[in-house]
């Protein structure tokens, strides 16, 4: 119509005289174009032999962890049992913790299987997610085989499941937090498979305690790769000692003199660089320096993050957001300084060392457009950018080939958190971003800036060792009872008033029976304990293995509906959330 500058009044008068016919033809917004695939991708020798075994173990069993290291080609493993699968006129569901991973991945399995991959997350508009929702509900010549998604994926309506296959299963991406339903995907795609009799394949390098424990308590299968592949070598890894390098006057704003150095050789050779940071924004928090004033957030209990791009201190919280002002709202003085720093403050740094050369972000602020992802990845693999600055998203199963240098800004960020579970999500997200270096011929290297430089964890990573890491904080766990040898519970109870809040927090505990209960932790303030002007507390319930679950609920359920049949506490949220980490 546009090249014949006619209208549609115009093509409906041809019709009418029989000059032309008006066809009506769905168009779907999410099968691409019919495109030729190609071969799968030989698998090596040490890839056959772990597939094999997969299939072998899998015959008598339903879940089986292929522990791989970083590199060791684990997707083409996961690409050939598809095909497996798919011969047997059977449907895949392929996890993902990350949106940024279906980017890449897609791109792969599109090329083998074509029009049978579908791929689902957040990022799509409604009409696309209803779409491939009809479309696997059809289960005729158009439903797609297999999908690709992240965590809500496994409430699409499958009719005839063979496998799920859970990439990165240690990621805390699969929990959903808020709002309900609270589930884990990797510990509800195992439920789901049984209603198919469908197979499991967990993958990582870096399994969580609980899935490790699982495979030697018989309860899981597991296949080792423990071979890049093309017999790469892992990455060297280096510990920068912080504190020696502030001592000497080796510190460049944020950067060492030895990371800097071999960033300015890297960058010399053409090769690549990722570095990570695990916080976005400019700075958590900017303060006067005459007054020690610190802008916190109306509605949270929590400073505003200093976001320069913008001029604004914002809440990662509520989304509360001001205008910075150039004087402190306290005593009025220009003596105002941003503390600690972000992604968007190293990209700034990045740039004045290294003026000649092409930096990015990827965290949340650069991502947020529906094809964000796909951008930054694909400018990255072009070698469009020599410097990409990241949160945890640069840590999930990104593959590129030339990266010859991966730098951590500040480990003791990582292990020093508040939490059962620090050591271990510490030990796995530098295993993994580490696994970003060196994916060719050429061996990467790894540098890590820390003020304990003799933590422990740093030893086991130093090796790659996780065997050492796993046998170390099992024990830890068995003796201080947590998980795996116990289940968790966290009760968190709301309210607007800090002190009913407080009161039936305290009513709740002395209801709960300590029979029926291993131990009971609290009620505590969390370290966030006001957000969007509602206050919380937690009460944490460690459940013995032996102890009936049914009775258990009954038990917590009951505390609970006698708390807030009481008039003062009517209009207290009390939620539970069954294995909250």
């Amino acid at each position: 119509m546009q090249t014949t500058n006619s209208s549609s009044k115009i093509i409906h008068e041809l019709e009418k005289k029989e000059h032309i016919k008006i066809i009506q033809k769905n168009i779907s917004r999410v099968h691409a174009e019919t495109q030729e695939t190609q071969a799968i991708k030989s698998l090596d020798t040490n890839q056959t032999a772990a597939y094999e075994e997969i299939k072998q173990k899998l015959t008598h069993s339903n879940i089986c962890l292929l522990h791989g290291v970083t590199a060791s080609g684990k997707t083409e493993v996961y690409i050939t049992y598809m095909q497996h699968i798919l011969s047997q006129g059977k449907q895949v569901l392929y996890i993902v913790p990350e949106i940024a991973l279906t980017t890449q991945i897609i791109t792969r399995l599109q090329k083998v299987f074509g029009n049978k991959v579908g791929i689902y997350h957040s990022r799509l508009n409604d009409n696309e997610r209803i779409e491939i929702w009809n479309t696997l509900r059809t289960n005729d010549d158009t439903t797609f085989q297999i999908i690709l998604g992240v965590r809500s994926s496994i409430f699409l309506p499958f009719s005839n499941l063979g496998a799920i296959i859970i990439d990165e299963e240690h990621e805390t991406s699969f929990k959903q937090q808020d709002p309900a339903p609270r589930y884990n995907a990797r510990d509800t795609a195992i439920v789901l498979a049984s209603f198919f009799n469908a197979k499991i394949i967990l993958g990582s390098a870096t399994p969580s305690l609980e899935t490790y424990f699982n495979v030697l308590t018989k309860k899981y299968e597991m296949v080792e790769l423990f071979t890049r592949y093309g017999n790469f070598e892992m990455p060297e890894i280096s510990i920068i000692d912080l504190a020696k390098a502030y001592k000497r006057k080796q510190m460049y704003r944020h950067f060492s003199k030895e990371l800097l150095t071999h960033i300015y050789h890297n960058l010399e050779q053409n090769k690549q660089i990722i570095l990570f940071q695990n916080r976005r924004g400019y700075s958590p928090f900017i303060e006067c320096e005459n007054c020690g004033d610190v802008p916190r957030c109306k509605n949270c209990e929590v400073s505003l993050t200093y976001h320069k791009s913008k001029y604004e201190l914002s809440c990662h919280y509520c989304g509360y957001t001001i205008s910075l002002k150039k004087t402190c709202n306290v005593c009025k003085s220009s003596n105002i300084v941003a503390k600690g720093f972000g992604t968007e403050k190293i990209e700034e740094e990045l740039q004045a060392f290294f003026p000649n050369h092409t930096i990015a972000r990827m965290d949340l602020d650069t991502t947020r457009g529906k094809h964000g992802f796909s951008k930054l990845i694909y400018a990255f693999e072009q070698k469009e950018i020599d410097i990409l600055i990241g949160t945890q998203m640069v840590t999930k199963g990104l593959d590129f080939e030339n990266v010859g240098l991966v730098g951590i800004l500040n480990a003791d960020n990582l292990l020093n958190m508040p939490d059962f579970r620090a050591f271990e999500r510490g030990f796995q997200l530098m295993v993994q971003v580490a696994g970003r270096a060196g994916r060719s011929e050429a061996p990467g290297k790894v540098y890590i800036q820390t003020f304990s430089p003799n933590h422990p964890i740093f030893q086991h990573v130093l090796t790659h060792n996780y065997q050492s890491f796993f046998n170390e904080h099992i024990l830890e766990r068995q003796t201080f009872r947590y998980p795996p040898f116990v289940r968790l519970i966290r009760i968190l109870i709301k309210h607007k008033s800090k002190e009913i809040c407080s009161e039936a927090a305290d009513m709740l505990v002395t209801l709960i029976n300590p029979e029926k209960i291993e131990q009971i932790l609290g009620p505590e303030f969390p370290p966030i304990e006001r957000v969007q002007n509602v206050y919380a507390k937690h009460i944490l319930l460690k459940i013995s293995k032996r102890i009936s679950y049914k009775e258990t609920r009954i038990t917590i359920e009951t505390a609970i509906a006698s708390v807030v049949a009481q008039k003062d506490f009517s209009r207290v949220v009390i939620q539970c959330d069954v294995d909250p980490y």
